[in-house]
């Protein structure tokens, strides 16, 4: 992936870090990132947390929140990319949730996605709205993950 490849190059050279808290990617984005050569420079690592009680062990996702609103939620994925940043001690965190489908989770459509960033001076919940498959869904999740990162890198 093209993108993966710019975004390592520019991570490296601003020797700058990354880590992801993943959900309905189920660590899509860090296999993705490590398939580019040098990715070991940038990749500190991810947490998997597909289950949503691990979004609260693994990430320190608020339980309320959880219990509140369900996984899929803004709040939830803006804490998951503080949760993989902390954790990980990378300079930004990638947080992702959503229902890749085919079916509604806790009343919340397929496509429905929430990408957070959080990184110096950035904090930040972008919500999108895919379509197609699984593999559709979450590939666009991975891209549109990395296009967020590389805006505040740019």
């Amino acid at each position: 992936m093209t993108e993966a490849r710019e975004l390592v190059a520019v991570l490296t050279r601003r020797g700058e870090t990354v880590a992801a808290a993943e959900s309905l990617t189920a660590g899509l984005v860090c296999a993705t990132l490590a398939q580019v050569p040098g990715a070991s420079a940038v990749l500190r690592g991810g947490l998997v947390v597909y289950a949503t009680e691990l979004k609260a062990a693994l990430a320190g996702v608020d339980e309320q929140l959880l219990a509140e609103h369900g996984a899929v939620h803004p709040e939830v994925a803006a804490q998951l990319a503080r949760g993989a940043r902390e954790r990980c001690g990378a300079t930004w965190g990638l947080g992702l949730t959503g229902v890749a489908g085919p079916d509604p989770q806790d009343g919340v459509a397929p496509g429905t996605v929430y990408v957070g960033l959080s990184g110096p001076g950035a904090d930040t919940v972008r919500e999108l709205a895919e379509t197609g498959d699984r593999d559709i869904i979450r590939t666009s999740s991975v891209r549109a993950a990395f296009a967020l990162l590389r805006e505040q890198l740019d």
